[in-house]
């Protein structure tokens, strides 16, 4: 049985107990080696980046447990998203990982992913400013950017890399190696900070309160309390601006704009 791996892009990860979900992301496990001189030198137009996108969320679609249509959180999700499937320029598609991973991502070709664990410590307005700050990466090309990252060193380091051209499709092993690559990418303090200035302008254009910006950083906050969850989530927030200057930044912001703070 390969072994499995906590999958964090854009949030923070912590497990919690739930019924109905499973274990963390399934993510073929396979040493990542430092990228040769010549899988820096591929050039991968965006096209290409945003095909073997797609290719690895099939892939993990496949390897992870997507709620069907009838699930209660995969229907709770569809009306949280309705309208967003083109939304800003983007092509954006969403499902529910029926996973305990307190955690959401976004790839390079407009997947969306929403983790049980998460939906379960959210109220719908702060699961939209989340879902916001993943549309924020994905606009700002930062999925994109961190993916070809992950691809020119990992999946394609010893394929197309070697050859100085454009690999095919990718074999199992391949994406399993190029989802630990993913799994351990960060982004910068600026490039967050902008992605969560997008998820609040979203909640203001869909006539949400942003303060719930704020309040979804405070849901994630908590888990961190006591005992394993804790030393879990110390170290996650090395790879993440801090939660506390998060929340300060969205509630400053949201009471600048002239909202208060919901009553929760």
């Amino acid at each position: 049985m390969k072994p499995t791996f906590k999958f964090s892009l854009l949030f923070l990860v912590v497990t919690m107990s739930a019924l109905h979900v499973h274990a963390q992301f399934k993510l073929n496990a396979k040493s990542i080696k430092a990228a040769t001189s010549a899988a820096k030198a591929v050039t991968l137009s965006d096209d290409e980046v945003a095909g073997y996108a797609k290719e690895y969320m099939v892939w993990m679609d496949e390897n992870n447990p997507v709620a069907p249509p009838d699930d209660e959180l995969a229907q709770r999700l569809a009306k949280l998203t309705n309208g967003l499937e083109s939304h800003d320029g983007l092509a954006l598609n969403f499902k529910v990982y029926l996973v305990k991973d307190v955690n959401a991502f976004a790839c390079a070709d407009g997947s969306v992913r929403v983790c049980a664990g998460l939906m379960q410590v959210m109220d719908d307005n702060e699961v939209l400013g989340v879902i916001g700050h993943e549309i924020g990466h994905v606009k700002n090309k930062d999925s994109k950017d961190a993916f070809r990252t992950a691809l020119l060193t990992s999946a394609l380091k010893d394929g197309a890399g070697s050859q100085g051209g454009a690999a095919g499709t990718l074999s199992d092993s391949k994406l399993g190696e190029l989802g630990e690559a993913v799994a351990n990418s960060s982004f910068s303090r600026t490039q967050e900070s902008a992605a969560d200035s997008y998820g609040y302008d979203l909640l203001k254009e869909k006539e949400v309160n942003p303060w719930y910006m704020a309040t979804a950083f405070e849901s994630l906050a908590k888990q961190s309390e006591g005992g394993e969850k804790a030393s879990t989530m110390q170290r996650l927030m090395s790879s993440h601006p801090d939660t506390e200057k998060r929340v300060k930044a969205m509630s400053e912001k949201a009471t600048k704009d002239g909202f208060e703070r919901p009553n929760k």
